[in-house]
């Protein structure tokens, strides 16, 4: 079926619902997202959302903090953007119905995480985003132009590669008019064109074995935007969050919140020995590259499969009030966080690179906005700071509406595209060759592209994702589309990508950390 509206957003966490309240008004807008509506990884996030909001805090200082975390590869100008600009789109979240947690006296109850220099993490105990993602979802389901489309996956952009047309002679020529889009529940290909489309599709920790991401997080956006034959960038970044809860059975890793250590948690080894203070003046405050780096070399030299957290110091009364769900999540495994330590190991947290947008927004390929996790804007630069994320989303889904509403009207919808050609495609029954080729991929990557890489390791890693992508390759031009092959095609994309810019870039920095052997 073919489907026409002015503004397509691919996703439904905080960037692309914030977007599609803010461009509602104006236009018919369809969000689709490939599982259900509230599963994203907005949902997961714990800690909060940095801001400032009060003296003596100040834009100059958490712009600082910022710049330090990203060790020197940031881009001031967004820094600047974002954190000047986040005050008011917390205010617009407040107004859409999120609760942040406040002092008896009514002011917010702000907390402070690794690598931030004063208290201004706004929070609603310890699950923030899901906070945010049901004001948000609420709202939306509530807008009389707004639809929302469950279980469907952007299977890839429509571009003019799509009508015959060769287009090499510059990026910038590079159109997107929609997406081709597989209904899960009919299994057929719709087509969806629009004005203007919003990726926000969010990141693509699945890459990795051992990941705190939703299992939906499988660098769709990025990949699709690599066809199209757009930019990305900073790739390379990928930050591992250092306290996942160490429980190998369960996935995604359930995640232990920095706030915690924020609150006065301590890294320390098997036998109870801080070993912090070893690699950083901050200790278990330091920035989390800093952090999954020191724990990754303590399980190295001491063989063990995890570290431990210790919060037996903070008040009983401040964990249950702020920590429920994870003093909740560890009882379940028989670890009561007030009495025992946390078992504690780094897991794939959060993709500092991604689809390449400009101040507004907008990627390379024209009328294509990206936000979130699935977007670089420059504003984490090597290594993100603490709860920047949902701020960025927020501001950069934002400018992304208010640039999309200048061009809306000289923008038309393309109605001469083809449809999805399924012609000579079987149903592929070999299940077991797409799951073992996850396994493979997500084995080769934490091994060879993890939190510590190599020269060695990065060819290694490339010449073993060469063999899976042909295979999958062959398998996808013979086969009906699932979203599993969709998505280990995808997986092997970001794969590819962030292989490519690691062993492009040389030296150390932020959470690229190369080893000289």
């Amino acid at each position: 079926m073919n489907f026409e509206i002015d503004f397509l957003v691919l996703g439904s966490g905080v960037a692309g619902l914030s977007f599609a309240l803010k461009v509602a008004d104006y236009g018919k807008v369809c969000i689709l997202t490939k599982a259900d509506a509230a599963e994203s990884s907005t949902k997961y996030a714990q800690g909060g959302i940095a801001a400032v909001m009060y003296s003596p805090d100040s834009y100059e200082k958490h712009i600082k903090d910022t710049l330090i975390a990203g060790a020197g590869i940031c881009d001031e100008k967004a820094v600047r953007i974002t954190i000047t600009e986040g005050p008011k789109r917390i205010e617009e979240l407040i107004l859409w119905g999120t609760n942040f947690d406040r002092k008896s006296s009514g002011v917010f109850d702000l907390a402070k995480e690794g690598g931030h220099s004063e208290y201004r993490i706004l929070h609603h105990q310890d699950n923030t985003g899901f906070e945010i993602e049901r004001a948000l979802l609420e709202r939306a389901k509530n807008h009389p132009n707004i639809t929302i489309k469950e279980h469907q996956y952007a299977v890839d952009l429509i571009t003019q590669h799509h009508l015959g047309e060769n287009v090499t002679r510059h990026r910038g020529d590079i159109e997107c008019y929609g997406a081709y889009v597989l209904n899960e529940k009919d299994n057929s290909i719709d087509t969806y064109l629009a004005r203007f489309t919003l990726i926000a599709t969010g990141g693509n920790g699945n890459v990795y074995s051992t990941t705190t991401n939703p299992i939906v997080a499988t660098g769709d956006g990025q990949a699709m935007v690599h066809r199209a034959k757009g930019k990305l960038a900073n790739m390379e970044f990928v930050q591992f969050h250092p306290t996942s809860l160490y429980n190998p059975t369960e996935k995604p890793s359930f995640l232990i919140s920095e706030a915690m250590r924020g609150a006065g948690g301590v890294l320390k080894t098997i036998d109870g020995k801080t070993f912090m203070e070893k690699y950083d003046e901050r200790k278990s405050l330091a920035p989390r590259d800093i952090v999954a780096r020191a724990i990754d070399h303590e399980m190295k030299i001491n063989g063990e499969d995890h570290v431990y957290l210790d919060c037996r110091t903070i008040d009983k009364s401040e964990i249950m009030n702020h920590f429920p769900n994870i003093y909740a999540k560890c009882l379940e495994i028989g670890v009561n966080i007030t009495k025992d330590m946390i078992p504690v190991v780094p897991a794939a947290h959060y993709s500092c690179g991604g689809i390449l947008v400009d101040e507004n927004g907008k990627t390379t390929i024209n009328n294509l906005y990206a936000s979130g996790e699935c977007s670089s804007t420059g504003l984490h630069g090597a290594n993100r700071l603490a709860s920047n994320s949902l701020l960025e989303a927020l501001v950069y889904s934002n400018r992304a509406a208010v640039d999309c509403l200048k061009k809306k009207d000289s923008v038309k919808i393309n109605k001469n595209i083809p449809p999805w050609n399924a012609e000579g495609m079987v149903l592929n029954e070999e299940m077991v060759l797409i799951s073992q080729s996850v396994k493979e991929l997500q084995q080769i990557m934490s091994n060879y592209v993890g939190i510590v890489r190599s020269e060695l390791r990065l060819n290694r890693a490339f010449d073993r994702l060469n063999l899976i992508y042909k295979e999958t390759e062959e398998l996808y031009n013979r086969s009906v589309l699932i979203p599993q092959l969709c998505e280990l095609r995808n997986l092997i994309a970001n794969s590819y990508l962030i292989i490519k810019m690691a062993k492009q870039r040389k030296e150390s920095v932020g959470l690229h950390y190369l080893a000289k052997y």
